[in-house]
């Protein structure tokens, strides 16, 4: 059986080195000699102790496996950030971190609806199998069988031409790396205890930007750290049939537009 590489010393200089601390300042926080922790970052100890393992481990936020079977050097800032927001491959047992849904009598995924009354507690229990349970849900027909999909009302005239009030048809995103620019998806916040139907951007300074369909809107950036999930657009259900844009929208769209062409011509 081919052997394992053990990743750990080089990830926790890293890590260290991350977050701008000396190995004197480190090993103060850990409670540990700066001779141990030199050891531990130059491979020198070959077998830390599990209470080491465990108090770097909880110290970084990140888990023990992923700490020794993943060079945590060759992941992005994004994919870091992930992984301390608990969203850790190994920890979680598979490629996704554990999404609550709801099933029929078929055992087939339900697709669940998140009424406006229901946004205050679904940052509380977007994780929470009993809460996902008590949300209405439906079965969609001609959704493709991969996926997880989900439904959120929208609401205000950020998005126009979809009008508030319209049911937007979403499926989980797990890498967010994967979003193309200006991809539209609902995004769930944790800082604004809201969610939010926007075009996302994911930028390499670890932000999402956001951008609004109506130009008359300003487009804003969130840190990644704030977001709990990403939904992205599938469909949409809407009782309103799109008017076309006015002479006054046009405008504005067309003059948002030079203003974001001349902003990036000076950055």
């Amino acid at each position: 059986m081919k052997k394992s590489k053990n990743f750990f010393p080089g990830n926790l200089k890293f890590l260290r080195e991350r977050k701008g601390l000396t190995q004197q300042g480190l090993a103060a926080d850990l409670e540990l000699t700066r001779s141990k922790l030199n050891a531990l970052e130059s491979g020198q100890t070959k077998a830390p102790s599990p209470e080491d393992f465990l108090g770097i481990s909880s110290y970084f936020g990140i888990s023990i496996d992923s700490l020794i079977r993943v060079d945590l050097r060759t992941l992005g800032e994004l994919k870091l950030r992930d992984l301390e927001a608990g969203n850790d491959v190994y920890m979680r047992g598979g490629n996704l971190r554990v999404l609550a849904i709801s099933v029929d009598k078929g055992n087939q995924e339900n697709v669940e609806y998140v009424p406006i009354k229901a946004k205050a507690g679904y940052l509380s229990g977007y994780n929470d199998p009993e809460f996902i349970a008590s949300l209405p849900r439906f079965s969609l027909p001609n959704l493709p069988r991969q996926g997880t999909y989900r439904i959120f009302p929208t609401v205000g005239d950020s998005m126009l031409p979809i009008s508030g009030g319209s049911d937007i048809i979403t499926r989980y995103q797990d890498d967010w790396t994967a979003l193309k620019p200006d991809s539209p998806c609902v995004v769930i916040l944790s800082g604004q205890q809201d969610f939010v139907f926007k075009l996302v951007t994911v930028q390499a300074a670890g932000q999402l930007l956001l951008r609004s369909l109506n130009p008359i809107f300003e487009p804003y950036t969130v840190p990644i750290g704030e977001v709990a999930e990403i939904w992205k657009f599938h469909a949409y259900t809407s009782k309103e049939i799109p008017e076309p844009e006015t002479d006054l929208q046009q405008l504005v769209r067309a003059v948002r537009e030079m203003q974001l062409e001349m902003k990036g011509r000076k950055g």
